[in-house]
């Protein structure tokens, strides 16, 4: 008969973005007195970085662990964003249950679809907790007819169907077997005791040969690289010497320096672990996901994890414009390439390579939210940089050109559906589903190239005013759709002069398209200043002054007033990057420039371009 150790559960969540799972992981912290009873803890506690908590989402996964009557359940917080999901399926390896959060009013959102079929592929116990209860606009009982709708059209198992479920409001701390707010009990007992019924407990064979699987990087200045995983067969100690078995098929013998166990949101330092526990070891520089650890005496690796292929790629370089060096701390290419490297330590989504210039590298990752928090955690450490345009990465499969395809689902008033059923058409999208729920919200379900959706979310602000919800994630990969999708469908209007514009020069300019700069804001020749209403680029003068007369003017108390102009956040400016354009990214400030700054130059490159094509 199997030996079980009872006293431990390893469970993650998982959940789509804002669906509050972050939120329910505080109260079941709170709730389990993992937090002293004056101990202050901020809201969202696990997400434990500036943009995460900026932002509202979860970027890294995170560990932590509470105790419950006897028995420790060790929880893993996962992202809920499809850029972060080569994390969500390595934390799958190492947990015996999900818990999947679901909203009341939203239902089953795509991001909950790609994890969920991760999960269920893995033959794991999956708990549904229906969150947000609480809301006037609930729907409890539909939801979950639509939870176990997905569940059979991923194909789950007959004991996977026969899922618990728990309504919660995680805001409130309260939990319920029952669909109905009103009985909604005063804590989350409920939730915890469904968690040690359902979820199996894991397998204890602590007797046996060490095999511990790293599944999650870390890293710090006083003990470097740190594997973070779980304990499948064994046990492990302080001083242990032991084999690492390197994806490669090489074997590097090293001594185990620190093991931490995780309680709360904190590390412990324990001097030992054994089978079923979720630990981080430190000893080895150059541990790497999907590796087994196991004794020098008895070298057997477990089957190596999958990480997912990055989907897009765009160029890093040295900043070389009129402006560089002005405002950024760290600018040199060593500086850059150094932390590019540092970022592959933990990120292993992540592919950096060299290109035939010392100043610049192919970056890629898993999606522009991947990318631009890179970039924006780059830019608030004191670097300064450019980047290029992203794009998608093809991949020949059977001799064939594909590239990647996302499902998109987009809910939208319903006299904004002609229009977005249009401008998905001329991205070269194909519509798969349409569902009226009769609120006036209509639920469109599209597959569309990954190419056609950069730059498409400014476009879709303005079709739906601001009312309508997108999401998209990795569907599969395709042959190539033949012809343009998507793009930018105007030109920019782009600076003649270096100097500080000036409300005169935006004035005369204000009619020709949108401002992307404030009055007084320092320019370059070659430095994109707004959007033509128009195809095409236009050079204007923003820096120039009214000339001065001695001849009184009737109207010379008259105020000059310009339209407030469009400031592009970082992702927006990423988004609008066009083919022969770079972003300028520095602690203080993001200018989109042309790559040739001299206007001269540019016309003679964009000739040569249209001879080359046209022979």
């Amino acid at each position: 008969m199997t030996n079980l150790r009872q006293d431990i559960r390893n469970i993650a969540i998982i959940a789509h973005v804002d669906h509050g799972k972050t939120t329910l992981v505080d109260q079941l912290l709170k709730q389990s007195g993992t937090f002293r009873s004056n101990e202050r803890v901020e809201e969202r506690a696990m997400d434990s970085n500036d943009i995460e908590r900026e932002r509202g989402i979860t970027i890294l996964a995170k560990n932590t662990a509470v105790n419950y009557n006897d028995t420790r359940i060790n929880i893993l917080d996962t992202p809920g964003h499809a850029d972060f999901g080569g994390e969500v399926e390595r934390i799958l390896k190492m947990v015996d249950g999900v818990v999947l959060v679901v909203d009341a009013y939203e239902g089953c959102m795509p991001q909950t679809r790609f994890v969920l079929k991760k999960a269920l592929e893995q033959k794991i116990t999956p708990i549904v907790v229906v969150n947000k209860v609480d809301k006037d606009s609930a729907r409890p009982a539909e939801v979950v007819d639509e939870v176990l709708e997905l569940f059979i059209e991923l194909g789950a198992e007959d004991d996977q169907l026969d899922f618990p479920v728990v309504y919660a409001s995680g805001v409130n701390g309260t939990a319920s077997l029952s669909d109905n707010p009103a009985d909604q009990e005063e804590d989350m007992k409920c939730l915890f005791e469904k968690i040690i019924e359902a979820i199996p407990a894991p397998v204890d064979n602590s007797d046996e040969p060490l095999q511990f699987q790293v599944a999650l990087l870390d890293y710090n200045d006083f003990v470097g690289r740190i594997g973070i995983g779980r304990v499948f067969r064994g046990t492990i100690s302080v001083g242990q010497q032991v084999s690492l078995m390197k994806l490669d098929g090489t074997v590097k013998n090293f001594r185990v320096t620190k093991i931490f166990g995780f309680f709360g949101l904190k590390r412990e330092e324990v001097q030992t672990a054994k089978a079923g526990d979720l630990i981080a070891v430190s000893g080895m520089e150059d541990i790497n996901v999907g590796e087994t650890v196991c004794p020098t005496e008895h070298p057997e690796a477990l089957t190596p994890l999958r990480i997912d292929e990055p989907t897009l790629q765009m160029r890093f370089l040295v900043n070389n414009s009129p402006f560089a060096g002005r405002e950024g701390k760290w600018v040199t290419s060593r500086k850059i390439e150094d932390r590019l490297r540092a970022q592959l330590q933990t990120d292993v989504s992540l592919r950096v390579e060299d290109t035939n210039s010392p100043d610049a590298w192919t970056v890629s990752g898993r999606g522009e939210l991947h990318l631009s928090i890179l970039i924006e955690n780059m830019r608030r450490e004191g670097y300064e940089l450019q980047v290029s345009k992203p794009e998608v990465i093809i991949r020949v499969v059977d001799g064939v050109r594909c590239e990647p395809i996302e499902r998109v689902q987009i809910d939208v008033p319903e006299d904004a559906v002609g229009s977005i059923i249009e401008s998905i058409g001329t991205r070269k999208g194909e519509m798969l589903d349409m569902v009226n729920n009769g609120s006036g919200q209509v639920r469109l379900i599209f597959n569309v190239p990954a190419r056609g959706l950069i730059g498409y979310s400014t476009e879709f602000m303005s079709i739906t005013k601001g009312f309508g919800i997108i999401n998209h994630t990795f569907d599969s990969y395709q042959p190539v759709v033949a012809g343009k999708v998507g793009g930018r469908h105007q030109g920019v209007l782009v600076s003649m002069e270096n100097g500080k514009s000036t409300t005169y020069g935006m004035m005369g300019i204000e009619d020709r398209g949108t401002l992307f700069i404030e009055p007084g804001t320092e320019v370059y020749e070659g430095m994109v200043v707004g959007e033509n209403n128009r195809d095409g680029d236009i050079t204007v003068n923003v820096v120039k002054m009214k000339q001065k007369t001695n001849i009184r003017s009737a109207n010379k108390d008259a105020t000059n007033v310009i339209k407030k102009p469009r400031i592009l956040t970082l992702e927006e400016a990423l988004e609008y990057l066009g083919d022969d354009e770079y972003l300028e990214v520095t602690p203080e400030s993001i200018r989109l420039r042309k790559q040739i700054l001299d206007k001269n130059e540019r016309e003679r490159m964009a000739k040569k371009k249209k001879t080359a094509e046209n022979e």
